[in-house]
């Protein structure tokens, strides 16, 4: 016999092995025998006989067996059958859809095993008829005492497997109800489960996303703005001494202005606002309900910076992209508030960060007393009458140090300066935004103050007003009370410093500001109210 020869008798013989252990357990059941024999075969070999011809035999004794046994026909398919009496083994045991065996791994490892020891064995080369023939008995008698030795050790992990497959088959039986027999799955059984596990699967990962979605809801806390008065006036309403016209004039509560309701007499309100108690006409102000319906507009809250540099994200998570950065104690406009995240305007948009290093803060606008008023236009003259003289100690300087302007950015340069020379203001405000300007183009760098190498927003407006020796703070939110308020982007001047959420920047004019925009536009032009200006501050 040649190699080959082996290989397809091993294969078969091997296969028909394996058939042959079942049949002699469906033949231990029927005899309500737990024995089975260690060795044979559950066939008669006849003289002549052929392994083909055992293997056939082999698989009607099953399907008698089966059927006397009162055992459901699920170890093959019918038509499974048939093609592995016709089909050689080997080629049934290496196709896992033809026999679905909770014991085919070790059954198929003995199998691959043998094949693989002897496709490597070496059949010497013969030059004679008669070496040839005795060659072919040694091979023979090999192959006899070969396959009696691998037949008993197949059968007694055959016998194992079996075992196992029935301890296995019990328990499957009693959790889900799916019967099986002698260690195999029928096909339809077997993808009945596998579509239950996919939907089971499914299932899972739906109630996953929906308690996502739970846990990110929005969760809004309601604020207590009861007991406000607000001031509904075009420009203010006097505070007074006593319920009367004829009161001193102790403060002014201007439009949108709260203060605390303390009690009503006549017609009047005796509000505490700011450092200003006093008492305002009812007529020009709203209490109540609609004061509580209207404080939601006029206050504005704020989220306070408590870490060294914050995060802001695009989304409400701490797996979303970064949008922005901001530094400690700079305060943020909020937008609204959810569970556990802020929403908050910055340059880049708006964007989110943790509750956790934030702090809130709601502020109104309160009445101010007349020695408050006295003392801010006091200081007002004073700032522009210093910032003036220290404008005209410098200008000589300013020429010098100019950096160079360029090409690209000439003809916006150009159309800045000439805005702002034909826009209304003082002198000194357009000598601000000439100098200012011409560094359009350059880097912007977060916490940065060089007009040349970067600067942030506040970085910038502060290094152009230290040019005219004005001393100016590096944060944004800080500058919100630097000058005077002129009330309003209508009213706004070149120079003046524009102050939104987060950021500033200097109006040219013409509804224009130059500022130090992002890190992707550097300093720039841009229209001033491409976002809602807080307010607008001169120096000058």
């Amino acid at each position: 016999m040649n190699k080959r020869g082996v290989r397809i008798a091993a294969c078969t013989l091997l296969g028909t092995v394996a058939l042959s252990g079942y049949q002699m357990r469906l033949e231990a059941k029927i005899n309500h025998s737990a024995d089975v024999p260690s060795a044979g075969f559950g066939a008669a070999i006849e003289q002549g006989s052929t392994i083909q011809d055992l293997q056939d035999d082999v698989i009607q004794n099953i399907a008698y067996l089966e059927s006397v046994s009162g055992l459901k026909h699920n170890i093959l398919l019918a038509s499974e059958k048939v093609a592995l009496a016709d089909a050689p083994v080997s080629a049934v045991l290496v196709n896992p859809t033809v026999v679905k065996s909770k014991a085919s791994a070790e059954v198929m490892q003995d199998v691959l095993s043998t094949i693989a020891e002897i496709e490597t064995e070496t059949i010497p080369e013969v030059s004679t008829q008669e070496e040839t023939q005795a060659v072919g008995e040694q091979a023979d008698t090999a192959e006899q005492e070969y396959a009696e030795t691998e037949t008993t050790q197949t059968m007694e992990s055959l016998i194992d497997a079996i075992k196992e497959a029935e301890e296995a088959e019990s328990s499957a039986v009693e959790d889900s109800e799916v019967k099986t027999s002698a260690g195999f799955s029928a096909t339809d059984t077997y993808e009945d489960i596998e579509t239950e596990t996919a939907d089971s699967e499914t299932t899972e990962e739906v109630t996953e996303e929906e308690t996502t979605e739970e846990e990110t809801e929005t969760v809004e806390e309601a604020q207590d703005f009861s007991g406000l008065v607000i001031a509904r006036v075009s420009n203010y309403v006097n505070v007074r001494s006593i319920p009367s016209e004829e009161g001193e004039i102790v403060g002014k509560l201007y439009d949108k202005s709260v203060g605390e309701f303390v009690e009503e007499e006549n017609g009047w309100y005796k509000i505490t606002s700011g450092n200003c108690t006093g008492y305002v006409k009812g007529e020009f102000c709203v209490v109540g309900d609609e004061a509580e319906a209207l404080a939601k507009e006029v206050g504005t809250t704020y989220a306070i910076v408590n870490t060294t540099t914050l995060k802001v994200r695009q989304e409400a998570s701490t797996e979303s992209a970064v949008l922005g950065l901001v530094p400690i104690e700079e305060e943020l406009v909020v937008v609204e508030e959810l569970d556990g995240w802020v929403k908050i305007a910055i340059e880049e948009g708006d964007g989110y960060v943790s509750r956790d290093y934030v702090s809130l803060r709601t502020d109104f606008v309160h009445a101010e007393s007349k020695e408050e008023e006295e003392a801010r236009l006091a200081k007002e003259a004073k700032a522009r009458e210093e910032a003036r003289a220290a404008a005209a100690a410098t200008e000589s300087a300013r020429a010098a140090q100019q950096a160079a302007r360029s090409e690209a950015n000439q003809e916006v340069i150009a159309a800045a300066q000439g805005t702002a020379a034909s826009s209304e203001g003082s002198a000194m405000g357009k000598e601000v935004i000439n100098y200012a300007t011409q560094f359009v183009g350059n880097p912007y760098v977060y916490g940065g103050s060089s007009l040349t190498n970067g600067a942030d927003c506040s970085g910038f407006v502060m290094s152009v007003y230290a040019n005219f020796g004005v001393g100016l703070p590096h944060s944004s939110s800080a500058m919100r009370s630097l000058g005077s308020d002129v009330g309003g982007l209508e009213n706004a001047q070149p120079g003046d410093i524009v102050c939104y959420s987060g950021h500033v920047g200097l109006y040219v004019g013409n509804g224009q500001i130059v500022h130090a925009s992002t890190s992707k536009t550097g300093i720039i032009v841009s229209n001033a109210s491409y976002r809602k200006v807080l307010t607008v501050r001169r120096i000058f």
